[in-house]
């Protein structure tokens, strides 16, 4: 069972309110934490950490539930299970479950992908992010960033996965109406800091 002291009591609460995919979590949490990792709760997630930095979270969704590991795409994966969770994701890969047995199932495997994740945060392994210089700012947008510096600099602190988001979500539609419409609703967003699927 889990060590009491390493248990972080924002974990419980948030577990506590959890509706869907409860025994799972608390499954994953359990295997996470017997590999010597710290919780604590950020973005509103368990998360899991080594020497501050993020290595695994436990995230619901409302097909599956997931253990998340930050730089996924750097572990070896000769069971094939890491997933992207998005086509432009570059770094983190999931792990996904339907119900407590595939977690229980795969206890020994998902050990080992967690301290191979610590190996590489030991060594100091970093994702080789791919620059966003190839992105394509729709002109409205353009537009809009010039007249307003405090957009521009908004966008440029957020993330190269957040500001590829918004990019892609702008450009889809073809009329420039429509991409206007998109990027008025966002704005507001971008300036706190905020991706388009955060809430």
């Amino acid at each position: 069972m889990t060590n009491r002291e390493e248990i972080n009591p924002k974990v419980d609460a948030y577990l506590d309110k959890v509706k869907k995919w409860k025994v799972e979590m608390e499954k994953l949490r359990a295997i996470v934490l017997d590999c010597q990792l710290t919780e604590e709760l950020k973005w509103g997630k368990p998360c899991y950490t080594f020497q501050n930095s993020n290595i695994a979270i436990i995230q619901g969704f409302k097909e599956h539930c997931a253990l998340m590991f930050f730089k996924g795409a750097l572990l070896n994966d000769p069971n094939g299970i890491l997933i992207k969770p998005g086509e432009d994701t570059q770094a983190g890969r999931q792990i996904r479950f339907t119900n407590v047995k595939e977690i229980i199932e795969m206890e020994a495997i998902l050990k080992v992908y967690i301290n191979e994740a610590i190996e590489v945060e030991k060594a100091g392994l970093k994702v080789d992010f791919k620059k966003n210089t190839e992105l394509i700012f729709p002109e409205e947008f353009q537009a809009k960033l010039d007249e307003d510096p405090a957009l521009k600099t908004a966008f440029a602190a957020l993330t190269p996965g957040r500001q590829r988001a918004y990019i892609m979500h702008f450009s889809a539609p073809k009329q420039s109406k429509t991409r206007e419409s998109r990027i008025e609703k966002c704005m507001q967003d971008i300036l706190s800091g905020k991706g388009l699927n955060d809430r």
